[in-house]
C-alpha cells in the first residue's frame, strides 16, 4: 500500500466516533487535523490528546477539526475522552482500515519484541480535502503547537 502524498486528495473513509458516524467530507470547507495513535489511556497518547485539547480554541479560531484515530472501540474511546475533557472526538479503526490507508501500521520493538502497531502520525488536510503536511515517528513533545503552526501557515 502506498502512502498519502502531500499536494494530493487525502484518502477518503468514514469511521465511527465519539461523536457518531464521520466521514473525511464531512470536513470539507474546513481545515482537518488527523492524528493517530497507539492506544487508549497510556502516557504518550494522553499527553498527546492533552496537548490538542490546550491547543484546541486556536485551532477552532483557525477553522481546524481535529479528531484522535487508534484501533481501539468506540466504547473506550467514550470513557478516555470523557476522562480527559478532550475537546474533540475520537474515531475507531478497530479494524484497522483507516491506520492502513494512511501507512501508519509499522513495525515497532518493545523490551525486545518486534510487532506490528500504529506508529504516531498526524495529517493535516486543508479544506478542500488536499493532504498538506504529515508528520511520523511523532514525538509528543511541541507536536501539537508544530501542527497549530503549520495550520496557520495554510
Amino acid at each position: 500500500m502506498s502512502r498519502p502524498e502531500i499536494g494530493k486528495k487525502a484518502p477518503a473513509f468514514s469511521l465511527d466516533g465519539t461523536g457518531g458516524k464521520w466521514s473525511l467530507k464531512d470536513a470539507l470547507g474546513s481545515n482537518a487535523v488527523l492524528y493517530f495513535y497507539p492506544r487508549d489511556n497510556t502516557p504518550g497518547c494522553t499527553k498527546e490528546g492533552e496537548s490538542f485539547t490546550a491547543a484546541y480554541a486556536q485551532f477552532k479560531k483557525a477553522k481546524t477539526l481535529i479528531f484522535g484515530i487508534s484501533p481501539d472501540t468506540v466504547e473506550s474511546h467514550h470513557k478516555f475522552k470523557e476522562k480527559l475533557a478532550f475537546a474533540f472526538d475520537l474515531l475507531s479503526d478497530t479494524d484497522q482500515t483507516v491506520c492502513k490507508l494512511y501507512d501508519v501500521i509499522q513495525e515497532k520493538s518493545m523490551y525486545g519484541k518486534k510487532f506490528m502497531g500504529v506508529e504516531r502520525s498526524t495529517f493535516l488536510i486543508d479544506a478542500k480535502g488536499v493532504l498538506r503536511e504529515a508528520w511520523r515517528k511523532v514525538k509528543v513533545d511541541g507536536h501539537a503547537e508544530a501542527v497549530l503552526a503549520a495550520v496557520k501557515g495554510l
